[in-house]
């Protein structure tokens, strides 16, 4: 299984590197990465004027996930919401998506 991990607010990938060993022993795929302004990755605040620019990097993993694979997406705290556009944008893509004491929209 592939697990996609998309971290919260005030985190970047980083936050995952205790999850990753394990999931990796246990015969699984992770790939962490840095949203938009977090972490190492170079864009800045105000480079961001709206949430689906903050999601980009999201988009460009699920862009990258072959057509006949799925995806599992974990997304913790605001990751949640990143994981919404996710799903409406890529719903053929993902197995299952798991809300880690996230957010959750309601639309």
């Amino acid at each position: 299984r592939h697990f996609v991990l998309v971290h919260g607010a005030c985190h970047g990938a980083w936050c995952w590197y205790k999850l990753q060993p394990l999931l990796e022993a246990a015969v699984h795929r992770d790939t962490a990465f840095d949203l938009s302004a977090s972490g190492i990755n170079p864009k800045s605040l105000d480079e961001l004027s709206t949430f689906p620019d903050y999601t980009l990097p999201l988009f460009k993993v699920m862009e990258s996930i072959p057509s006949d694979e799925k995806v599992i997406l974990v997304g913790h705290s605001l990751g949640g919401l990143n994981l919404a556009f996710a799903m409406e944008k890529h719903p053929e893509k993902i197995s299952v998506a798991v809300f880690l004491a996230a957010l959750m929209n309601d639309a």
